[in-house]
């Protein structure tokens, strides 16, 4: 079993403290920039990084004052160096350290996501192979269908899972660029060999193009992304919690020793954790949304998406985190209860073999229409009186005229539709 959920892993990405180790790490390779084409002494930087350094609680106390936290940090940095100081922020704006800063923080969180990516993948794989050939009724607007192998569920999801994963590695790349243009990105106070060597020296690349900012198109394909894993989520909780509904009780996720399911109701196992693995995904697309409003600024830049930021971007990811642990958790744990698959299948006397009838008839030459016709007459009898509609197929004389009993009974075979499983599970890479 998964261990238990804690935050500070993900969680120290977005604290104020990283942040502002990010925003000192970002001046000292710019000063490293100036340095390497001659703006700045060498011995200089020497001194800088020798000496620079903040404490959170004195900047938040400037910060009451100046109401700009940039300026508090690089207050605060400026009392710990002296003199030298002034080379620090040297043609720059605050948003070349904050966006350069975020960028680090969002690569930080996908290398954090796409290790529980990898491992949910396996988890997928596991329980592919093991309930390959569990057969299990497939459903239709709810209804059944035709059957179908619990392991194929699994297979599916894994699948999608696979893409999720590739579309966060080409979301890690949009957003892994740094910019250090200056005040309107024209680079009129800042050289853009400087803006070349700090991207360099923190693995990232450079805007090719930017305004006081990096452009939000990038943010909001990267949280939309987000959204979009968590939807992936919700859809294998949404799975389970149907599967685990009393009338159709095939699986139940873990439930604890000492776990409590109702206040009012002892006999209650309820399917806590793909609820709220459904209730986050909810929360996961609104911030997609703010994302995507964000995109649009004032001229150079506004300040209207950064508060939202702040909110939705740490709390993104901090979500899809905890939903990715969950996912794992309650799959690892899963029960899964094949006789009750089997009971399930039987429930609808042999309805879910019409389609197979069908296509019988119509390589017998008979016309579709009437072929159609000829097994929904039958079926809607079976439905009606809850008897066996092989034995009302039978007993058709038109169709009995076409078929013979024992080409019926071969009608009615459940390894018919799984016989493709092997191959589906070989296009997955799950099979060689």
């Amino acid at each position: 079993m998964i261990e238990r959920y804690t935050l500070p892993e993900m969680g120290k990405i977005w604290t104020d403290e990283n942040r502002l180790n990010l925003w000192l790490k970002i001046e000292i390779a710019a000063c490293e920039g100036w340095a390497r084409i001659g703006k700045i002494p060498q011995e200089a930087v020497e001194q800088i990084k020798k000496k620079a350094a903040f404490s959170w609680e004195r900047v938040k106390e400037i910060e009451e004052v100046v109401q700009h936290d940039v300026i508090a940090f690089l207050t605060n940095v400026a009392e710990n160096v002296g003199e030298e100081a002034k080379y620090i922020h040297l043609g720059l704006t605050s948003s070349d350290i904050l966006d350069t800063a975020l960028s680090l923080q969002l690569v930080e969180a996908s290398d954090l996501l796409l290790a529980k990516i990898d491992r949910l993948k396996e988890v997928l794989a596991e329980k592919a192979l093991q309930y390959k050939d569990t057969i299990q009724m497939g459903r239709s607007h709810g209804i059944h269908a035709e059957p179908t192998t619990f392991g194929l569920k699994f297979a599916l999801w894994y699948d999608e899972i696979c893409r999720q994963k590739e579309r966060l590695l080409c979301a890690k790349e949009e957003i892994r660029v740094g910019k250090i243009s200056g005040a309107v990105g024209t680079f009129a106070n800042v050289d853009p060999q400087v803006e070349e060597w700090v991207c360099q020296s923190l693995g990232l690349k450079y805007a090719p193009v930017s305004t006081q900012i990096i452009q939000r198109d990038r943010h909001a394909f990267y949280v939309s992304i987000l959204a979009g894993i968590a939807a992936s989520l919700e859809k294998i909780a949404t799975e389970i919690r149907n599967l685990q509904r009393t009338d159709v009780h095939e699986v139940e996720e873990p439930f604890g020793q000492g776990q409590k399911g109702s206040s009012a109701m002892p006999h209650k196992k309820n399917p806590v954790i793909a609820e709220r693995i459904c209730g986050m995904a909810r929360l996961l697309r609104a911030n997609a949304l703010v994302a995507l409003e964000n995109v649009a600024l004032w001229h150079e830049r506004d300040i209207s998406h950064s508060s939202a930021e702040r909110v939705i971007i740490p709390d993104s990811t901090i979500a899809l985190d905890y939903m990715l642990h969950k996912t794992i958790q309650m799959l690892e744990g899963l029960r899964v209860f094949p006789e009750q698959m089997l009971e399930n299948m039987e429930k609808v006397y042999g309805l879910i073999f019409s389609q197979r009838v069908l296509l019988a008839l119509v390589e017998k030459k008979v016309s579709r229409e009437t072929a159609y016709a000829w097994v929904q007459r039958n079926a809607l009898k079976a439905w009606d009186t809850k008897s066996s509609f092989k034995e009302y197929v039978l007993k058709d004389k038109d169709i009995r005229k076409v078929l013979t009993e024992e080409e019926v009974e071969e009608l009615f075979d459940y390894s018919y539709h799984t016989k493709n499983v092997d191959y589906i599970f070989r296009r997955v890479g799950l099979l060689k």
